[in-house]
């Protein structure tokens, strides 16, 4: 018998791929949604975490320095290690956070309430089609917003860190 998220993911990936989703839900409403949930629960609900597992990358500005905050889908690679994909909703620029870590990949992440330090790595070309297999194992069709945007997709690998103590 199928999971209801397995049913929910069934029904809501195909919308994901349409143009009302790239051009609108996606990158201007559902940010809101994300925040105004993030605060009515503390920070320990998302919404997309509903369908997939998600966290909240903490990133400092490359060009500001300012604390950031992006809420993604990550897909887990072993070891308690995430891989992030920059797709910005097919968006023909590559999201601001996938600058953020070429520029400091030092971060933290947030995931069901705990927070941790992360290194990111940048997924080497011989690994992208390995890893987009993996992402498309968990939600179908998601290098679609690759192929939508004209670009390639920065992938990143997040692995945990230990802070040093001060």
């Amino acid at each position: 018998m199928p999971r209801v998220v397995d049913v929910v993911r069934a029904v809501v990936s195909p919308l994901t791929r349409t143009r009302v989703f790239r051009r609108w839900i996606g990158p201007q409403a559902l940010p809101v949604v994300e925040r105004v949930v993030s605060r009515l629960t503390h920070g320990r609900v998302q919404v997309s975490a509903l369908l997939v597992p998600s966290l909240v990358l903490h990133t400092i500005g490359a060009k500001s320095g300012e604390a950031r905050d992006a809420p993604l889908m990550y897909c887990p690679d072993g070891q308690g290690r995430a891989i992030v994909a920059g797709t910005n909703f097919a968006g023909a620029r590559h999201p601001a956070w996938t600058t953020n870590l070429l520029a400091h990949p030092d971060a933290e992440i947030t995931v069901r309430g705990r927070r941790m330090a992360v290194c990111a790595t940048p997924i080497p070309e011989a690994e992208r089609d390995a890893t987009w297999s993996r992402i498309e194992q968990q939600w179908p069709g998601y290098r679609n917003y690759e192929r939508a945007s004209g670009r390639t997709v920065r992938l990143f690998r997040l692995q945990p860190v230990r802070k040093a103590e001060s």
